[in-house]
C-alpha cells in the first residue's frame, strides 16, 4: 500500500504527540509501548518504523515540546505580551490542572535527571534556549545578571507548579500558584522599579 506523501512524517507526530500526553501525565516508566501505540491508533510494529526504542522516543519526546515551548513563548512575545503574560500562563490554574498538556520540565525533571547523560543534555540544551528567550526580560546590570536571574525564574516557575500540582487542597495550590507569580515577577522589576 502507498500512502501520500507527509503520512510517516505525519505519523511519526502523532506517536510523539501521544508520548508527550501520556509521559507527561503517567510519567515515562509508567507507559508501555503497546499502551501508547493502541492510543496513537497504531500497531506495535509501527513504533520501530520511527524510533529505535523507548529511550530513543523520550529523547524526541522532550526535543519536541521543548521546542513547542520555545515557539510558544517567542509567539508571546512577537503578539505583543511580555513575560507576565509568560509567567502568568505558566502559573496559571488551568495549566496546573492539565499535566498531561503542560510544561514537559515540571512533569518530568526528576524522572529525566535519573536517564542517560545523552538525554539529560538533550533537555540541558533545550533549557539554555529558552534561558536566552528569557533572559533580556528579567532584572540585571548586566547579560550575565540576567541570565542568572532567569534561571531563578525558571526554577520558580518549575517548583512552584510542581508543588501546587501536589497538593490536595484547591485554596492551598491558589496560594501557592500565586506567590509563585509574586517571586517570579519580582525578578522581572529593573533595580529602580523596586
Amino acid at each position: 500500500m502507498r500512502y501520500e506523501q507527509g503520512h510517516k512524517d505525519a505519523t511519526r507526530q502523532r506517536i510523539l504527540d501521544e508520548a508527550s500526553r501520556r509521559f507527561k501525565g503517567e510519567g515515562v516508566a509508567a507507559v508501555g509501548l503497546a499502551g501508547l501505540m493502541q492510543g496513537a491508533g497504531l500497531t506495535n510494529g509501527a513504533f520501530y518504523a520511527h524510533f529505535k526504542s523507548k529511550q530513543d522516543l523520550v529523547d524526541h519526546v522532550l526535543a519536541d515540546a521543548l521546542d513547542r515551548r520555545n515557539k510558544a513563548v517567542v509567539q508571546i512575545f512577537e503578539g505583543g505580551g511580555n513575560i507576565e503574560a509568560v509567567i502568568r500562563g505558566y502559573l496559571s490554574p488551568r495549566h496546573c490542572a492539565n499535566a498531561e498538556q503542560g510544561c514537559v520540565t515540571a512533569a518530568l525533571i526528576s524522572e529525566v535527571s535519573r536517564h542517560p547523560k545523552s538525554t539529560r543534555a538533550i533537555h540541558t540544551q533545550k533549557i539554555e534556549s529558552f534561558i536566552e528567550l528569557i533572559a533580556p526580560h528579567v532584572a540585571g546590570k548586566n547579560a550575565n545578571d540576567r541570565r542568572q536571574a532567569a534561571y531563578s525564574l525558571f526554577g520558580i516557575l518549575i517548583g512552584s507548579l510542581q508543588l501546587a500540582r501536589v497538593g490536595t487542597d484547591p485554596a492551598l495550590s491558589k496560594q501557592i500558584l500565586e506567590g509563585g507569580i509574586s517571586a517570579a515577577l519580582h525578578l522581572t522589576r529593573k533595580t529602580n522599579d523596586i
